[in-house]
C-alpha cells in the first residue's frame, strides 16, 4: 500500500505490505485449524492410531510458525521521505532498524522490469557504492502507482529489463 503524505519540505511516502487479515484473524483460523486437525486426531487415537496425536501437533506447530512469519513481514514498512536536497530511505519492523539519507540529484532510481507480467517491478535507489532495493513487497497496482508519484515530484526513473533469472 501506497500513501502520499505532503509537508511543508518535501513530500513522504508510506509503503507498507497488504494485510488481508488483522492478527486477530489470524488466531480465529488458527483455532479452526486446531479444532479440526483435534477431531480427526481424537477419531485415530480412538480407533487406536495413537502415533497420528504427535503429527497432528507438529503440523499445527509449523501452520502457527507460518502464522506468525506472515504476519510479522506484513508489519514492515518503508518511508520514503522527498525534500529539495535530500532522499531519505528508512527501513524497519516496528521500528527503524535501518536508514538511507541520499543527495536528490545524484541519487538514480532504477525501475528493474520483469520478464514475466505477472512479476512486480524491482525498484533500486543508487548512489555511487550504495545499492538499496525498497518497496519489494508493493504488489504490480502499488508500484505503478509509487512510479507516478515519484515522477511527479521530479524524480528520474531509469528503466531496465530484467536480464537474468527465470521470474526475474
Amino acid at each position: 500500500m501506497v500513501q502520499h503524505i505532503r509537508n511543508m519540505d518535501g513530500s513522504q511516502l508510506l509503503l507498507t505490505p497488504n494485510r488481508s487479515m488483522s492478527w486477530r484473524g489470524n488466531i480465529r483460523i488458527w483455532l479452526c485449524l486446531c479444532l479440526v486437525s483435534g477431531l480427526i486426531a481424537s477419531g485415530m487415537l480412538w480407533m487406536g492410531a495413537w502415533v497420528v496425536l504427535p503429527f497432528a501437533g507438529l503440523e499445527l506447530l509449523a501452520v502457527a510458525a507460518g502464522f506468525y512469519r506472515t504476519a510479522r513481514q506484513c508489519r514492515r514498512r518503508e518511508v520514503l521521505r522527498i525534500s529539495p536536497d535530500t532522499l531519505r530511505l528508512e527501513k524497519g519492523i516496528d521500528r527503524k532498524q535501518a536508514e538511507w539519507d541520499l543527495p536528490r540529484r545524484a541519487t538514480r532510481i532504477h525501475l528493474i522490469t520483469p520478464r514475466h507480467p505477472w512479476t512486480p517491478p524491482k525498484l533500486l535507489l543508487l548512489h555511487r557504492d550504495t545499492e538499496v532495493s525498497f518497496a519489494s513487497f508493493l504488489n504490480i497496482d502499488d508500484t505503478k502507482r509509487l512510479i507516478g508519484i515519484l515522477e511527479s515530484q521530479g524524480i528520474l526513473i531509469e528503466r531496465r529489463q530484467a536480464t537474468e533469472g527465470f521470474w526475474f
